[in-house]
């Protein structure tokens, strides 16, 4: 097994290409211009503060989500790739989190950079301090700070639907991957038209509501999701998590609602982005679950927070 290696990285300005460097004295990123300054706290070059998103920040920092077991099993559903092929690997997490696949991926020997628009970037560092590894930058999905095609593998699980522009975020994240190497996604399924009103109508009034009166509510959504008949037959219309653990389920359920932007999609439309975007031999990932039912449930389009999920190659 090769040893672990600090990845070493380009970082540029976004705007302009410009190089940066890094000095850990002034505590930021430099450029040739005196006005070039991209702050570090915390060790983390910051090119953002959360603004929209700052749910996620709150979300990933309040609560203990990682399961090793459960993460790498859902990365590897929800990338296509296995976790042996990613030793030596410069791979990228687009909107990382709390950076629990950051972390597998990393232990699985890959030189990994995490990338989240919030102060999520935090919690992801705690959870991977053991890792030489693994590196986390505070920015914004549509405008990277790395050069075109910088990395082997890119993965983005459940964060582009959250922009306002879905498609702008895809376009910006794909030119990161080098010619041959792949890219995965997972985004927000389309569901049904009335689940669709439903959900609007929902949302309308939660993304208004104080994050503490939200998360309350939450709470009695996760309280639901622990009741086997309810989960399997009220979540089809009103979506709450229905995860074995209750902070899991409080935190996806808060995930659901408290965000500014949530889209969803198709899978022809994402197919469509990709070949628009140079991807090969795309491959559509199927649900983690499985069963007949299951199956044909998700197939109609009438699982709410379900995905839809493609693996591509640059040509």
């Amino acid at each position: 097994m090769p040893e672990r290696n600090s990845p070493s990285l380009s970082l540029i300005l976004p705007e302009t290409g410009e190089a940066l460097t890094r000095d850990d004295a002034a505590q930021a990123l430099l450029g040739s211009s005196s006005e070039t300054r991209i702050p570090i706290q915390d060790g983390i070059p910051r090119f953002t503060q959360a603004e929209h998103l700052e749910s996620f920040g709150r979300q990933w920092n309040r609560y203990e989500v990682a399961h090793d077991d459960e993460d790498r099993a859902t990365f590897q559903a929800k990338t296509g790739i296995s976790l042996s092929e990613l030793a030596g690997m410069r791979v990228l997490d687009a909107g990382c989190g709390g950076g629990r696949y950051c972390k597998v991926a990393a232990e699985a020997d890959a030189n990994v950079v995490g990338v989240d628009y919030t102060h999520a970037v935090n919690k992801a560092a705690q959870l991977c301090s053991h890792l030489p590894n693994v590196q986390f930058i505070q920015a914004d999905l549509k405008r990277l700070p790395f050069p075109p095609e910088s990395f082997d593998f890119v993965f983005s699980i459940g964060v582009m639907h959250h922009d306002a522009d879905t498609r702008k975020v895809f376009d910006s994240v794909a030119r990161m991957v080098r010619p041959g190497g792949r890219m995965a996604i997972w985004l927000y399924r389309r569901n049904q038209w009335w689940q669709e009103w439903i959900n609007t109508a929902l949302r309308r009034r939660t993304t208004a509501m104080p994050p503490d009166q939200l998360e309350r509510w939450c709470e009695w959504g996760a309280w639901l999701g622990g009741l086997p008949l309810i989960n399997r037959t009220l979540n089809k219309i009103v979506n709450f998590s229905a995860h074995p653990n209750y902070e899991n389920r409080v935190c996806d359920t808060f995930d659901w609602y408290a965000p500014q932007y949530q889209y969803h999609h198709t899978v022809e439309e994402l197919c469509r982005w990709y070949e628009e975007a140079g991807f090969v031999n795309l491959k559509v990932l199927p649900p983690e679950k499985n069963g007949a039912f299951y199956r044909w449930v998700y197939e109609q389009n009438l699982l709410i927070g379900s995905g839809v999920n493609v693996l591509g190659q640059k040509a």
